[in-house]
Order: C-alpha cells, then structure tokens, then sequence
C-alpha cells in the first residue's frame, strides 16, 4: 500500500473512533416538537410506553369494552403522584395502537418556543401562527398546525362582550394578552 492511502485509512480510521466517542444529545423528557413529547413520539404503540415513561407512573382506565368504541384514557404520573399527561390511544384496548391526543397536564412540558400550560395568549401568537380560533360555549380553542397543537382559554379570560355569544367570530386581537391557557393538547 502506498504511504497516501495508509494515511487517508488512518484518517478515516481515527475519525470513526473520535465521532463514535462524542456524547449523544439527550432527548429532553419534557420538550414538545410536532412529532414528539419527550421519548413518546406519533409512532410509540400503547405497549411501549414504559419505554417513553421509563421513570414515571402509567395508569389505564378501562372504561368499556372493544366493541363500545369507547377511549381508554392512559394517565402518566410523575414518582411523586404529580400528573404529567393524558394520553388517548386511537383504538381501544389495542395495545399496537398509537397515541392520538395528548392532553398536557403538567407545566414540565414545554414547546420549542418555550409554551406550557403557565403561558399566556401573548406567548403562543408572539411565537407561533396562529391556525384558527373556535368559539365554544365556555371556551376559546386556538389551534396552532405547526406543532399540532389546540390551546383551550377559559372565557372568563375574555372581555364580557365575548364571553356569550357562541356566534361571534372571535379574532386573535381581541384576545387579550394576558390570557391564560386553561390547557393544551397535541393531535396526531
């Protein structure tokens, strides 16, 4: 072998070993993106989510049966009994299923742009687009696609001119900033 080629394979010899040696970035057990919340990602099955949750509490409701079409709620508890999240698997009592909606219960549990449950209107329009705003009886749903999102405010949060008619089209500016989130869920 020519001296080129032996160093070019040592090269790439000593490369291999120094980048097999780098630290691998941890996953952040309470970071939010689009696909995932922590290790639980859109693809984790019903049966692996002790390997999502390695550390925490997993509690199943059994509401019905296979045949009521009924959802069986999963509720994740941190080790000191706080609740963390509410997960609902697409099919019920399937344990191949995977998540369809998460309902984040836990301020723990933060977005790329830093929204949790403590966050406020301002936050999520300052740092996100805002998909659409749906009037309900007692609350204000605001979706954001992004990150497949839905942030439900309470009413009370808006002024009284907003707060009865289920009729009015209510748009982002007349949301006030100081509005807290009651809660917020992601879809997959």
């Amino acid at each position: 072998m020519n001296t080129h080629l032996k160093n070019f394979a040592l090269l790439i010899i000593i490369t291999v070993v120094i980048v097999s040696c780098l630290p691998e970035k941890q996953q952040d057990p309470f970071q939010i993106s689009k696909q995932n919340i922590g290790l639980l990602t859109d693809s984790t099955q019903v049966k692996d989510l002790k390997l999502a949750f390695p550390n925490d509490s997993i509690v199943t409701s059994i509401k019905g049966d296979e045949f009521t079409g009924q959802d069986n709620d999963i509720v994740i508890y941190s080790k000191t009994g706080n609740k963390l999240l509410n997960l609902t698997p697409g099919q019920a009592l399937d344990s191949t299923a995977t998540i369809k909606s998460i309902h984040v219960l836990s301020e723990k549990f933060k977005t790329d742009q830093n929204i949790s449950t403590l966050s406020t209107f301002k936050d999520i329009n300052d740092n996100y687009k805002i998909s659409s705003i749906n009037n309900l009886i007692n609350s204000v749903v605001i979706s954001v696609n992004d990150i497949n999102a839905s942030f439900t405010i309470d009413k009370k949060e808006l002024p009284a001119n907003l707060r009865f008619d289920m009729t009015l089209n209510i748009e982002a500016i007349q949301i006030p900033d100081n509005a807290k989130i009651k809660y917020f869920m992601i879809h997959w």
